[in-house]
């Protein structure tokens, strides 16, 4: 029972997947989105399939207010249809900060500044986060 944790941008995709168990949260190849294009649903579906994941964990942009923006909703219709496509849950998590959080954590790993501005492992970083702090919560790998 694995878990798909997913950063969603608006040029690139961030993704992670729990260990079998649901514990630990580990990076996968970030996707890239092709500007004016639709979401790379079709993608992103194929990991889910091939990794029997149980449910899906998406990290929801709010501003920094809390409220819900356009593209918060944006971030919920994709997630929404992914979660149709792949016929799980789907959870949405607070994701403010993340970024921050993914740069700061790629630092203390010890790897250069040129590594580390590296966008797409930033995007990886920054679903793990999302996807491990969720598992932390206690989320349950069927829902």
């Amino acid at each position: 029972m694995r878990i798909l944790g997913i950063d969603y941008g608006e040029r690139r995709i961030g993704m992670a997947m729990s260990d079998p168990t649901g514990t630990i949260a580990q990076p996968l190849p970030t996707l890239k989105r092709r500007r004016g294009k639709r979401p790379p649903l079709k993608s992103i579906t194929e990991v889910g399939v091939r990794n029997d994941v149980t449910a899906v964990v998406m990290g929801l942009p709010l501003e920094l207010s809390g409220e819900e923006s356009d593209w918060t909703a944006e971030v919920r219709s994709v997630g929404d249809e992914l979660g149709r496509r792949l016929d799980v849950p789907v959870h949405y998590v607070d994701e403010r900060f993340t970024s921050a959080r993914a740069l700061k954590a790629l630092a203390e790993l010890g790897l250069s500044k040129t590594k580390r501005r590296e966008k797409g492992r930033v995007d990886a970083a920054a679903a793990v986060l999302i996807l491990q702090a969720w598992l932390d919560r206690g989320g349950s790998p069927g829902g």
